[in-house]
């Protein structure tokens, strides 16, 4: 899928779990809600920094097309020394690595393990990337148009004033992790990357998400859904269809985590 059903259905997916959290009797405080359906949406566009034409390749100038030239190789690397023998070797690392959920789960884990080690200046960091990554996808038009410093001023501005009222006790800093204050960052960061990696399963090219579980005699199986099922990125059924849907859902989440914890 593009950047912004990507990050439509990573804050569907986080506005989900508020929902279903609240449900549990163990709602989100309000700014925990927020803050991470604007990470989950965010962090939904991040595997694809193995690629420069991809939106988050492109979020930070010079520093992101560069280090999206290293997670390529990278990639490409770690693909061709994995590789099982009926797979072709490979001359770039989009959709492998980056699109793996060990990947997810040990990036969402180095996050939040910076907030326990640096506290507020990672937590900042942590969500100013996030925040700007958000606006580029959810925002995408005016994002377009408009220049890369406003949308990196408005993602510090908005990480300072949210940093600031998560630090208000009863807001959420300690959510989860009673004993590690903002431990839970790294979650709405894996559920985005997880998410994106299910949206890239409904395209024509699958993703190897379960690498390195070996299937049908490979490493880098491309898993998705049926065939007659699946769709190249930016077809209007993602548009039309996809993106709509998650509009909906997300809504629907957002209703029910608020009502619910009531």
């Amino acid at each position: 899928m593009m950047g912004p059903a990507h990050s439509l259905s990573g804050a569907m997916a986080w506005l989900g779990i508020g929902a279903a959290c609240a449900a549990a009797d163990n709602a989100m405080p309000w700014p925990v809600l927020v803050v991470g359906t604007l990470i989950c949406a965010g962090a939904a566009l991040a595997p694809d920094l193995d690629t420069k034409s991809a939106t988050i390749s492109r979020a930070f100038g010079p520093i992101s097309k560069a280090l999206a030239g290293v997670i390529d190789k990278l990639s490409e690397s770690v693909y061709n020394a994995t590789r099982g023998k009926g797979e072709r070797r490979r001359t770039g690392g989009h959709r492998t690595l980056t699109h793996t959920w060990i990947w997810a789960v040990l990036v969402g884990t180095g996050f939040s393990l910076a907030a326990i080690a640096w506290g507020r200046w990672a937590v900042l960091v942590t969500l100013f990337v996030h925040l700007v990554l958000a606006v580029e996808g959810l925002l995408w038009r005016m994002a377009r148009v408009s220049s890369d410093v406003l949308v990196w001023l408005l993602g510090a501005t908005s990480a300072w004033i949210l940093a600031g009222v998560l630090d208000e006790p009863g807001n959420g800093a300690n959510w989860l992790f009673n004993d590690e204050p903002y431990m839970w960052l790294g979650v709405p960061i894996v559920v985005g990357s997880i998410v994106h990696t299910l949206g890239d399963a409904v395209t024509v090219s699958g993703c190897p998400m379960l690498w390195p579980l070996p299937i049908a005699g490979r490493r880098w199986y491309p898993l998705g859904t049926p065939s007659f099922m699946r769709f190249r990125a930016g077809a209007w059924v993602e548009s039309k269809v996809l993106m709509p849907v998650f509009m909906v859902l997300g809504a629907a989440g957002g209703v029910g985590a608020v009502v619910l914890a009531a």
